[in-house]
């Protein structure tokens, strides 16, 4: 299976590196300052999970010469539109895009541009980052990449997908539903993005401050009501479990958008938290908690931009 990796950072660079290490046919779409630096010192990934380095196959847009049987898509969420972009040429009618982004608009967007049957739902969870030497650091040992049809179906093509991604380093699960798994994700991240950005902290820190436990849960309460009227009801074991995250004591749990927002970077705002205002207030629900965080993020959007 000829697999192209769209985003050598730190997620699909982890994800594809492994792939790769583990004899899978593996190529980077990449950016030509990226592909430079991974042509002189390879794709390295430091790892409690094992160290590597690897020579990997690389090709840029212009250079796309026929299709792929999977794309795995991995970009932050602001940047789908440029990718959709310099993947064209790697998308035939037989390709299965595998996306793990964050939220549900991209599924929206690679659908309208791609046709529904190239699209794969999916997500991963992976802690890692690119050093200053590019190389790709994991913290901690989850490592985690879940797929699925969008309908459930137990479809030919995604077995064979499921064999190719078992034994290749990391956690790989074929899942029969999804669209679920990736409801509740969304339900999580939005819950800790939206409840560590408005409050500048950690969970630990929020749940010792006055209110900030209650606080914490009358989010995690309007993220949840929002996912069940126009998404995926989550599993109630779920939500327990968001809701004891949220208001753990002393933990140091942040959001990557936050650890993003207090170093000046980009954040995905309008993906997780404004997507789900959206949906929200078509269906008639009140938000005012997800609405703070959200015009707050903006207003940060809009000191990146001017």
């Amino acid at each position: 299976m000829r697999i192209l990796v769209v985003g050598a950072g730190s997620t699909g660079g982890y994800f594809g590196g492994r792939l790769a290490q583990a004899g899978r046919a593996v190529t980077f779409l990449v950016r030509p300052a990226r592909a430079a630096r991974l042509r002189a010192e390879g794709l390295q990934i430091v790892s409690s999970q094992g160290d590597a380095t690897v020579t990997p196959q690389l090709v840029t847009a212009d250079a796309l010469d026929g299709a792929y049987d999977l794309v795995l898509l991995s970009v932050k969420a602001y940047t789908l539109g440029a990718a959709m972009e310099d993947m064209t040429k790697a998308v035939g009618p037989e390709t299965m895009i595998l996306p793990v982004l964050n939220g549900m608009r991209h599924i929206d967007e690679l659908i309208e541009r791609f046709g529904r049957p190239a699209v794969l739902g999916g997500l991963c969870r992976v802690h890692a980052t690119l050093d200053a030497q590019g190389r790709i650091v994991q913290m901690g040992k989850i490592q985690d990449l879940v797929y699925g049809e969008l309908d459930g179906a137990a479809t030919t093509r995604i077995r064979a997908l499921d064999a190719v991604l078992q034994g290749a380093g990391f956690d790989a699960r074929l899942s029969m539903n999804i669209e679920l798994d990736m409801w509740e994700k969304w339900t999580m991240l939005a819950s800790l993005a939206g409840i560590t950005c408005l409050m500048r902290g950690t969970i630990g820190e929020i749940e010792a401050a006055h209110g900030g436990s209650a606080f914490a849960l009358r989010f995690v309460d309007e993220v949840s009501r929002v996912v069940q009227a126009v998404g995926q009801p989550p599993r109630p074991a779920l939500l327990e479990t968001v809701r004891a995250m949220m208001t753990q004591k002393g933990a140091a749990s942040t959001a990557s958008m936050y650890r993003d927002l207090i170093q000046g970077a980009a954040v995905e705002a309008d993906q997780i938290l404004g997507d789900l205002l959206s949906r929200g207030e078509r269906a008639g629900i009140d938000t005012p908690l997800l609405a703070a965080a959200y015009a707050q993020l903006c207003v940060y959007q809009n000191r990146l931009k001017a």
